[in-house]
């Protein structure tokens, strides 16, 4: 394929240049000193001059309490970039994949049920800044690319970018120090060496609609870095579990305190779902650790 990669010097665009270089694609990335996603000429003129069959949107602003501050970048970034990368492809005849976040749900639940997973037909509501840009981006694409694919996720981790993986095995390797991780907020790990080959395969086949994309095996943060420890060879009891109300310094903008997606739109096309996120982890863990 001949392909548009945005957000290419990411944690996720890392990964999925690999896969489309590793696939024989003709991949042009531009990160961020090469497009610039907030200007519509430049988007437009990129795809018109590439063509390329398919654009992968992975360009975001995903500093969550960074988009608090600043609602007016948030929706530059998230969601008026997503309006030029959807026109642009329109024009170009391009398929768009862009991912998204499982930020553009609540996260508290449904009545009487507070722990089933999100579908992709459940009704959004983000409670916090960045999930209502990436909201606004994902109604850009669907009105402006007819056809595309929005692919949501969630705790992206990856050998490329700051994540919860890196912060813990930095943290438990120094002697003493004190591991105190949340216990309510819950959700699906998903590990961008899983995540890159599902997206080219959707880009491929050029399916449209809103897919949830994660590995399997719901956690909170504090489960999770129970399992980073586990799998480095440290002792999981050094972490202990609070609370997000006993966070210090108080976190700026607020997070789901259930965000399960259900991968229940891959399922009824025949898609296998990402595997237990223990298996990427330890592969990972492995990696960072050892080189």
């Amino acid at each position: 394929m001949r392909v548009l990669l945005t957000g290419a010097d990411g944690q996720l665009g890392t990964d999925l240049r690999r896969v489309l270089d590793e696939a024989g694609d003709e991949v042009t990335a531009a990160g961020r000193d090469r497009l610039d996603v907030t200007r519509r000429d430049h988007v437009l003129g990129a795809a018109l001059e590439l063509r390329p069959d398919v654009v992968f949107h992975c360009a975001a602003w995903t500093d969550v309490d960074g988009c608090e501050a600043d609602p007016e970048r948030a929706q530059l970034v998230n969601a008026l970039a997503s309006r030029h990368v959807a026109e642009a492809c329109r024009l170009a005849g391009s398929h768009l994949v862009a991912v998204s976040t499982d930020y553009v749900f609540s996260g508290e639940g449904f009545p009487g049920d507070a722990t089933r997973p999100y579908v992709e037909w459940d009704e959004t509501g983000p409670r916090s800044v960045y999930g209502r840009s990436k909201l606004a981006g994902e109604r850009e694409v669907v009105v402006g690319c007819p056809g595309a694919a929005v692919v949501r996720t969630s705790w992206l981790c990856g050998g490329a970018g700051p994540n919860v993986v890196k912060t813990a095995l930095r943290l438990a390797a120094e002697p003493g120090r004190d591991l105190a991780f949340v216990d309510d907020q819950v959700g699906k790990p998903t590990f961008t060496s899983d995540l890159a080959p599902l997206l080219r395969r959707l880009g491929v086949a050029r399916l449209p609609g809103t897919f949830h994309a994660t590995n399997e095996g719901p956690t909170s943060w504090y489960g999770f870095v129970r399992e980073v420890l586990a799998a480095a060879g440290h002792d999981p009891a050094r972490v202990r579990p609070i609370a997000t109300s006993d966070l210090v310094p108080a976190r700026p903008a607020p997070r789901p305190a259930y965000s399960v997606l259900d991968c229940a739109a891959l399922r009824g096309i025949g898609m296998d779902p990402l595997p237990d996120f223990r298996d990427p982890l330890a592969r990972l863990v492995k990696e960072l650790t050892h080189g």
